[in-house]
């Protein structure tokens, strides 16, 4: 799907490149060559110049998987690299932003971590029934996590760009023997027996966990129109059920499941509009109950709030970089 914000970033990333990437040989994706793809080998050559070393660096020393499709200049796993991952080295910047936007509790930033995986039986394995992957490959590996308050706080943030969705529930797609996906619209049954009617539970060995932690709430019961996951919100379901689950074992005082997202990306926050969700933002977080809560913040308010706060003037060269690169 192709949306005018789509194809409005191709056009910026296209131009961008013109300026900054030195080779003019265009790249493959699932097959196809794009301008605003670069050749796999050149990857690095969409990161701000600042992190071009640390972050390769960091992905092999934490055995992380990077996107393979980061050759894409549209890409939101880089753009997320881009945004947040230099501020390692600038927590209180981070953590004042933080705490205006996301939650007042928090007080210091301790780690900002790329395809979070809390480990042991939090292992998204272990604690979703998922098959074993590793962190950015084959599990629910949240984008970015900011772990605060000294250790004692966890934001699992899911980052997008042109995205035009959070995507359609694989299970649907599973060969189980029953293939009526208008289950998954009932919302009677939903309601009442979610997991009888789930296609992750099949008593097969592919048995998911995701609603052992999710607990529909009031306004759910009023607004609701297929299962949550169903077929734009299949990301945020399995962030949310992993944050749950986390926030249950009691290892955190709080968990926040969180989204980062361009702002103008319109088609992206009414992606759950048939799902009974008007707006992802605002809505998504009142239709579950729990101990993890939902929030978001956009990557415009993120940059907006360095420019504003940045009086020592150390972020002057990357601002520039970003504002070059997207707009912000």
């Amino acid at each position: 799907m192709v949306t005018d914000f789509d194809k409005f970033v191709e056009k910026e990333q296209i131009e961008w490149r013109k300026n900054n990437i030195a080779t003019k040989k265009m790249g493959f994706q699932n097959k196809k060559q794009k301008w605003w793809i670069l050749p796999k080998n050149l990857w690095t050559e969409g990161l701000w110049e600042g992190i071009r070393i640390s972050l390769p660096k960091y992905l092999e020393r934490a055995n992380i998987q990077r996107h393979k499709d980061c050759h894409n200049l549209k890409s939101s796993w880089m753009l997320c690299a881009n945004l947040y991952f230099p501020f390692r080295r600038d927590k209180d910047l981070l953590a004042g932003f933080l705490r205006k936007y996301v939650n007042e509790r928090i007080e210091i930033v301790d780690k900002i971590e790329l395809e979070y995986d809390a480990g042991g039986c939090l292992n998204p394995s272990a604690l979703l029934g998922e098959p074993k992957g590793k962190r950015g490959a084959n599990q629910t590996s949240p984008d970015i996590a900011f772990i605060v308050n000294g250790g004692s706080g966890l934001i699992l943030t899911e980052n997008k760009y042109t995205e035009h969705s959070f995507y359609p529930c694989s299970g649907r797609r599973l060969n189980n023997g029953n293939h009526d996906v208008k289950r998954c619209i009932d919302v009677a049954k939903i309601l009442s027996d979610p997991k009888g009617i789930c296609r992750w539970y099949d008593g097969k060995g592919t048995n998911r966990k995701y609603w052992d932690f999710i607990k529909l709430s009031g306004k759910a019961g009023q607004k609701l129109k297929k299962c949550p996951a169903a077929t734009s919100g299949y990301q945020l379901f399995r962030q949310q059920a992993l944050a749950e689950g986390i926030a249950q074992s009691g290892k955190y005082d709080f968990v926040i499941s969180c989204v980062a997202y361009d702002a103008c990306n319109r088609t992206l926050i009414k992606c759950l509009r048939t799902t009974g969700i008007d707006d992802f933002r605002t809505e998504w977080g009142c239709f579950f109950k729990g101990k993890a809560v939902f929030e978001s913040f956009s990557h415009q308010q993120f940059v907006d709030y360095v420019r504003k706060n940045d009086t020592s003037g150390n972020w002057k060269d990357w601002l520039c970089y970003i504002n070059k690169r997207y707009g912000y």
